[in-house]
């Protein structure tokens, strides 16, 4: 949010009396002037003693309040804004050799030199300006526009304050979040002394903190200027300009601060140096917002973690959101199971369903439509980016696709049913109150390669209405120290709102057992798995870890995971059936005996690769696929093995 350029309106009456207040202090000083340049003492002064700055009410009087400005103080700088403001003194000063602060000391009672010093108000909250000249006394002196405005009785944006400022668009907050405004607000109403720093730390959409500091602030009659520390400048000189002017403007508008600290993944020594120094030299009162838990040695800091809204609070959004409704309450409990999100999102994700459902071609699209717009709504919201670590997998399988043995399909099966149960059995049932460990969904598919495991994958996200994200572990382990940690860290984070299932393929290279420690890259390569474990135990969402290799797996691991489905290799039934749907119904096919085909020795992930090439070879030969053009396949197919298709898988295939 930029410092307000336009407040709420002033009363009429304030203006005025603004103005003669401001015309009545610009009269003295044009007194004093003209009694030093043209010795006129003829008429009265007009106000006696500091009565032209006693009004803390108007503009004048409550900057000189604010900033500590003596009677001298306040004159020189009404000498720098009668030269924008009233002619008479531009005249009488450039009499006078110019509005400098030699022509201050000896027109004005009271002077003394240290009122132009670099730590006195007026130049240590550039409330003037000081040209250049021959000397300091000799330089011209000119009011700070931002300055100017105010004492006019307007609130001006400072454009190298707007320069800093980050905006975002109001956000809803929840009751948990509302109790911990109320309780910042407290801390500092409470304070004795100087006021804390209030820090939130959270993973949240930053929008959320500051919508908290903003309420924060209203329980204290306060404004809010948002700064991003993205923004600040990192040179020394200009980072304690930089903080001079919020804490000036902080002074003047009865506001405080937030600093919003996030910056994106790759750490900068250069903008955290920045915002220490920035941090140390502000004594307004202050927000800092971001991940990252920060302390100062200037000011106590006082840490609070924002926490995301309560799965009760999104699922009263959700429900808001669809409105009353048979079956408005079950599709919220989904909802809310599936997808973490802040309630301000899910406000305005019912817009984007509502517009999706409008502008369906069909008419009554829309009836009972809303419940699913929203969920395809909420996946496009949360899908992760992690282009870099992950590879969205478009789910296509369906369970027609998966050819296994019964008792591997009903332990799918129970694996859709348990992500669909989760409403009922972690909230209504109370499980989510005993401990946030434990959950997630863990799998493992366990089989040779082609057997269907990554299929079963597709078939879950595919039926669960789910985005199917397989982890690149080339893009995710280093060799550097710390950064595997870190890179998982983005994944599971990222996949941590919802709306996708994770895939680990060859996941023994990531989960592999720990070892014995003989040197400093065995210590790294446990601590790597040692994480992996807890942070599996902590994921709420589904991963799936697909493996040739059980055996390989930590013990500690295998304990985690809530089931454990191997993937046979086909026998000859399973083989006749996968070759049965192995060529779509549009694939011209002659003479094909499943029976005969089922005698080779072929997985299911190689069946369809027969089947794929087999459809190339008769298409180039401009004939149906035939036993010939799978034999040439098959043949192409073990060449990659260096094997060789023998008489027992040949026998009843014609010549």
């Amino acid at each position: 949010m930029a410092p307000r350029s336009d407040p709420a309106p002033t009363p009429a009456a304030w203006l005025d009396g603004n103005k003669a207040d401001l015309a009545a202090a610009l009269d003295e000083v044009r007194y004093w002037l003209e009694r030093h340049v043209l010795g006129e003492e003829a008429r009265p002064e007009p106000l006696a003693g500091d009565a032209a700055a006693a009004d803390p009410q108007f503009a004048l009087g409550r900057l000189c309040e604010r900033f500590g400005l003596s009677a001298f103080e306040r004159r020189i700088l009404l000498l720098a804004v009668g030269l924008e403001l009233d002619g008479r003194i531009g005249e009488l000063a450039a009499g006078a050799g110019g509005a400098t602060f030699a022509l201050a000391l000896s027109a004005f009672p009271g002077g003394y030199w240290d009122a132009i010093g670099p730590t006195a108000p007026l130049r240590h909250w550039r409330l003037i300006e000081v040209g250049a000249g021959h000397s300091l006394v000799q330089s011209p002196l000119r009011v700070d526009e931002y300055v100017l405005g105010l004492l006019l009785g307007q609130a001006p944006a400072d454009p190298r304050l707007l320069e800093l400022s980050s905006g975002h668009a109001p956000v809803s907050v929840t009751p948990s979040q509302m109790k911990l405004a109320e309780r910042l607000a407290w801390n500092w109403r409470e304070a004795q002394g100087d006021l804390p720093i209030l820090q939130l730390t959270s993973d949240e959409d930053p929008a959320v903190s500051a919508q908290v500091a903003m309420e924060a602030c209203a329980l204290m009659g306060l404004d809010l200027i948002i700064l991003s520390a993205r923004a600040l400048p990192h040179g020394a000189a200009d980072i304690d300009l930089a903080a001079r002017l919020c804490e000036r403007h902080a002074r003047v508008a009865d506001s405080a601060l937030l600093l919003d600290c996030d910056g994106g993944e790759e750490p900068d020594a250069g903008r955290e140096t920045a915002i220490a120094r920035w941090v140390d030299r502000v004594a307004a009162p202050l927000f800092l917002t971001g991940r990252k838990r920060r302390q100062t040695a200037a000011r106590t800091v006082l840490t609070f973690d924002l926490e995301r809204a309560t799965t009760a609070e999104q699922r009263d959004a959700w429900l808001g959101v669809l409105g009353p409704g048979a079956g408005a309450e079950g599709d919220a409990r989904r909802l809310a199971a599936h997808f973490d999100l802040a309630t301000g999102a899910i406000a305005a994700l019912a817009a984007d369903a509502r517009a999706t459902i409008a502008l369906e071609a069909e008419p009554g699209a829309g009836e009972g439509r809303l419940a699913e717009a929203l969920w395809d709504a909420a996946r496009r919201q949360v899908r992760p980016r992690l282009d870099d670590l992950a590879q969205r997998v478009r789910a296509t399988a369906r369970w027609s696709n998966l050819i296994l043995p019964e008792p591997q399909l009903e332990i799918l099966r129970g694996i859709q049913a348990q992500l669909s149960q989760r409403p009922t059995v972690h909230d209504d049932w109370g499980f989510a109150e005993q401990s946030e460990r434990g959950l997630g969904l863990t799998v493992l598919f366990a089989g040779s390669s082609g057997t269907g495991k990554t299929t079963a994958a597709e078939v879950l996200a595919r039926e669960l209405r789910l985005d199917l994200y397989r982890v690149d572990l080339s893009a995710v382990v280093s060799k550097y120290i710390g950064e595997t940690e870190k890179n998982l860290r983005r994944v599971f984070d990222a996949a941590e709102a919802g709306g996708c299932i994770l895939l680990f393929d060859e996941a023994d290279a990531l989960f592999g057992k720990r070892t014995e420690v003989s040197d400093s890259h065995d210590r790294h390569a446990n601590v790597e798995v040692s994480y992996l474990l807890q942070r599996v135990e902590m994921f709420r969402g589904l991963a799936i870890l697909t493996s040739n290799m059980r055996s390989a797996l930590d013990a500690a691991f295998l304990r985690r995971l809530r089931f454990i489905v191997n993937f046979p290799f086909p026998d000859a039934a399973l083989r006749a059936e996968i070759w049965r749907r192995a060529f779509p119904a549009a694939t011209p096919t002659k003479g094909l005996d499943v029976q005969l085909l089922a005698q080779l020795n072929l997985s299911g992930g190689q069946i369809r690769t027969v089947a794929l090439n087999a459809a190339f070879l008769a298409a180039s030969a401009g004939t149906p696929v035939g036993l010939a053009e799978i034999r040439t396949a098959v043949r192409m197919e073990y060449a990659k093995q260096d094997k060789a298709l023998t008489d027992a898988e040949l026998k009843g295939w014609p010549a």
